[in-house]
């Protein structure tokens, strides 16, 4: 699994996390989802992103060629 591959599944994983975290509990779990997309957004244009810092850390490959 790539950087990008896992940063994309956590993404996934949170939103739906999040979204049945507002049914079940709270409807104040949607700003989780309204993070994700957020995080998502700016790392589209600035390039960072704090859950692929910490993939490549945990041993990730970024997916380029070696």
């Amino acid at each position: 699994m790539t950087v990008a591959q896992a940063v994309t599944a956590f993404a996934g994983f949170m939103v739906l996390l999040s979204l049945a975290l507002a049914w079940a509990v709270s409807p104040y779990f949607l700003a989780l989802t309204a993070f994700v997309g957020a995080n998502l957004f700016q790392s589209a244009f600035t390039g960072f992103c704090p859950a692929a810092m910490l993939f490549r850390r945990l041993g990730l490959r970024d997916g380029r060629a070696a």
